[in-house]
């Protein structure tokens, strides 16, 4: 009975080791951070370019459903749903679930 739980002891502390611990470390070390420091902007540039390269692999390279879509339409999606977010004072929500919904309506209306 021992050895079952010896397994999930170790999941349990190799995560909590892997992640937890350099999380509460990232947050002691931030909040001496300037947000303005040059380093943090070069952090936040690289963070942001990161997110971007992967969106546009999704849409230009899809995998599963969308890559049954036209690129035509993943491109307007993408396109129309950044407009939107602008439109709405940057909201993460709209951001979203617009380009998210005209996909949708895409697929149907193709399909």
């Amino acid at each position: 009975m021992f050895d079952s739980w010896w397994t999930y002891l170790v999941i349990i502390v190799a995560g909590f080791l892997a992640t937890d611990v350099w999380r509460w470390l990232g947050v002691l070390a931030g909040n001496r951070l300037n947000e303005e420091s040059e380093s943090l902007l070069w952090v936040r540039a690289v963070a942001t370019a990161l997110v971007m390269a992967v969106t546009a692999k999704l849409i230009v390279f899809p995998t599963g459903t969308l890559s049954h879509s036209p690129l035509w339409l993943r491109l307007g999606a993408a396109g129309i749903g950044f407009a939107v977010f602008l439109a709405a004072g940057r909201r993460v929500a709209v951001g979203v679930s617009v380009p998210i919904t005209l996909l949708v309506i895409g697929l149907w209306w193709l399909g």
